[in-house]
């Protein structure tokens, strides 16, 4: 089943993910869950396909997070349900083999920062925020906000931001380390998707891309598995995913262009 919540384009070896809700914000329904879903296993999969970027649609809000006009003609075995789709959902972008960009194209509350945290990258545009507000809204982040944020910028960042719901800027983002760039320049009016955000990011992956494919899937597995070890099992994981490596073909041509003095031609075998 096809989606017109989710756009899916190629641009080897860049694929977007573009959110196309934005009548209502870019907010994560059920059925634009499962899109991202499908499509986290379809690009996962894409030899051809070396970084994923996530975008909203408009110029104003990255994505409002969970969509409270469904939620709220759910019973609660059906927000259960949601909780659990939404959780795997975020658990699908952050293990995907490709390192994952998210272009925070505006503003970002609940859900929708927290789509972001699943993202490996973040690039923001200067002027928007991020927030976590369900702390006010009798809730708590359920989407892995409780768990990454802390990862990221610290346990007690986390906890101003979660327990006060206060909104970060670009800028304080930036400082935390949770953001990694911040894109200033403005779209124009009429842009679908913020156009100087998506040509930034396309640069920004290209260079990532140059990269050989393989070894920027171990380098994220081996960063991502050993984060919560001790040292010395992180460095067992560091060891094995370089072992990996070893006998590559691409690790071969890298040797041959540096020889050569030319650009290696990676095939990700």
């Amino acid at each position: 089943m096809t989606s017109t919540n989710l756009l899916i384009t190629k641009e080897p070896p860049l694929a977007w993910f573009k959110l196309n809700r934005p009548e209502l914000a870019n907010a994560l329904n059920s059925e634009l869950l499962q899109a991202i879903l499908k499509a986290c296993n379809e690009i996962a999969l894409d030899k051809n396909i070396h970084v994923v970027a996530i975008i909203g649609s408009g110029l104003k809000v990255f994505c409002a997070g969970a969509d409270l006009s469904e939620r709220k003609n759910m019973t609660e075995a059906q927000v259960i349900d949601y909780h659990l789709l939404i959780q795997r959902t975020m658990q699908a972008i952050e293990s995907l083999p490709q390192p994952v960009i998210a272009a925070i194209n505006g503003s970002a509350y609940g859900g929708g920062v927290e789509l972001a945290l699943a993202c490996d990258l973040r690039v923001m545009i200067k002027d928007a925020t991020l927030r976590l507000p369900e702390v006010k809204l009798g809730i708590i982040p359920g989407a892995g906000g409780t768990q990454r944020l802390p990862r990221l910028i610290g346990k007690s960042k986390a906890k101003e931001m979660i327990l006060t719901g206060s909104p970060l800027t670009a800028e304080e983002g930036f400082q935390y380390g949770l953001i990694n760039k911040i894109v200033s320049d403005s779209a124009e009016a009429n842009d679908t998707f913020h156009k100087p955000l998506e040509k930034f990011v396309s640069a920004w992956a290209a260079e990532i891309a140059q990269a050989a494919p393989l070894s920027l899937q171990q380098a994220k597995l081996a960063i991502d598995s050993g984060f919560d070890k001790n040292l010395s099992d992180g460095l067992a994981l560091e060891t094995k995913a370089y072992l990996k490596l070893i006998n590559t073909k691409d690790r071969l041509e890298a040797l041959a262009a540096f020889a050569e003095k030319r650009k290696p031609n990676f095939t990700g075998e």
